[in-house]
């Protein structure tokens, strides 16, 4: 596994970092909360010294957070978190700004763990994944470096879901702030950022009507919810598979039709997985789509549908488009998969809109400073962001649309905390 310069990076094409310097100025004009912490940190330095390695999507709403966190003080190396989400004029540019960039748009498996690896060799205090490959790769091959690190943050469920696995078996290296579970991310960000920009990536891949097509839905979380919301409202007949009872009946109640995946693989036309599962879509699904339909995942990892068997029951594929591969089965059915699997807004489109991302990325940031300032208090367990920056973040949100709210009287603040008030 190669090892590069931590000093240069490794790009495809640092011509275009011109281009990427013009798109990340365009999505810092969206994105004034952020733009409100990075001027509070290069006052205030914060981060002075401190080391940043990051694992995240490299695109123009991460530039954004990059310069937000270098500004503060730290230094910072970045690779991709995906092999398809990195935006190449992006990569470029953020070399030219002095962040380490290691990143490069449908790179193999072996370039992205040794991108990973180069960022590990700048011996990073602080973690920041969207996913955990970042730490896992650290706990599995760099243990050594647990003594100087003194915490880390999370992006993404996944990535949450897989910092609980290790703080229950007592594995947790180091602190971590789940800033997925921040309500000004997850609620918004997983809504409203994965509903958009997933339909987004679908026609821009596929530039198909959606409006009367019978879209699945597997999972309904809040990105689940927003995809289907999303759907429903550009006129898809949406149909929603769960695990959860709970979740169900919630969709159920939303006015969507739910059902088991085996049933819904007879009807849809077009599939998103959203689950943050294993083999969500698997080979006895595929064998009951009908003919055309496309399938995608918007999950983190592409596990969520089972590749191998649309390979293996398929007598072979073409690419009528970037981005679609299109499976023909012995019966002459085909069926598309999008983005080989990867997170589809990402792959095929751009990824969350910065509005969106401006509230996730000011968590980012702030929880880095938190975790800067308080780390020689805190556990090796996984830990919400503190109330007063997803409060603070709210706040500054709608301050910068020009939105204004009431706050508490005395008196209602009395009654509130009171346990004796009645009728």
């Amino acid at each position: 596994m190669r090892l590069l310069d931590s000093a240069l990076g490794d790009v495809k094409d640092r011509s275009r970092a011109e281009a990427g310097r013009s798109r990340i100025a365009w999505a810092a004009a969206y994105m004034p909360v952020l733009a409100q912490i990075r001027e509070r940190f290069e006052s205030d330095k914060p981060l002075a010294g401190v080391r940043i390695g990051a694992c995240l999507h490299v695109t123009t709403e991460t530039a954004n957070l990059m310069l937000a966190l270098q500004a503060g003080g730290a230094e910072i190396a970045l690779c991709a978190s995906n092999p398809l989400s990195t935006q190449d004029d992006v990569a470029a540019a953020l070399n030219e700004y002095g962040i380490a960039t290691f990143a490069i748009k449908g790179e193999d498996h072996p370039t992205y763990y040794s991108h990973i690896e180069s960022v590990i060799a700048t011996k990073p205090q602080i973690s920041m994944d969207d996913g955990c490959d970042l730490v896992t790769t650290i706990f599995t091959k760099h243990r050594e470096m647990f003594a100087d690190m003194i915490g880390g943050c999370e992006e993404t469920t996944t990535g949450v879901i897989r910092l609980h696995a290790m703080e229950r078996d007592s594995l947790l290296p180091y602190p971590v702030i789940a800033v997925n579970n921040a309500l000004t991310k997850h609620m918004f960000d997983n809504r409203y950022g994965t509903g958009q920009s997933t339909l987004d990536g679908i026609v821009r891949a596929t530039n198909v009507l959606l409006a009367g097509r019978t879209l699945v839905v597997a999972g309904y979380g809040w990105c689940g919810r927003g995809i289907a919301s999303r759907a429903s409202g550009m006129g898809a007949h949406v149909v929603v598979t769960e695990v959860d009872p709970r979740k169900a009946i919630e969709a159920v109640m939303d006015g969507y039709r739910v059902m088991p995946m085996t049933e819904a693989a007879k009807i849809g036309d077009i599939f998103v997985t959203v689950t943050g599962n294993y083999h969500v879509i698997a080979e006895e699904h595929f064998k009951l789509m009908r003919d055309g339909a496309i399938v995608c995942n918007s999950g983190h990892f592409n596990d969520e549908l089972d590749l191998e068997s649309i390979r293996r029951i398929a007598r072979g594929s073409t690419q009528p488009r970037e981005f679609v591969e299109q499976y023909e089965l012995h019966d002459g059915r085909k069926i598309c998969i999008l983005a080989d699997g990867r997170l589809v807004n990402l792959a095929a489109a751009e990824g969350h809109p910065a509005a969106v991302m401006d509230m996730s990325f000011a968590n980012q940031a702030l929880a880095t400073s938190y975790l800067a300032k308080n780390h020689a208090d805190l556990e090796k367990r996984v830990y919400d962001v503190p109330l007063e920056i997803d409060e603070e973040v709210a706040l500054l949100k709608l301050a910068s649309m020009g939105v204004d709210i009431d706050t508490l009287t005395p008196e209602q603040e009395k009654y509130a905390a009171s346990w004796s008030e009645g009728t």
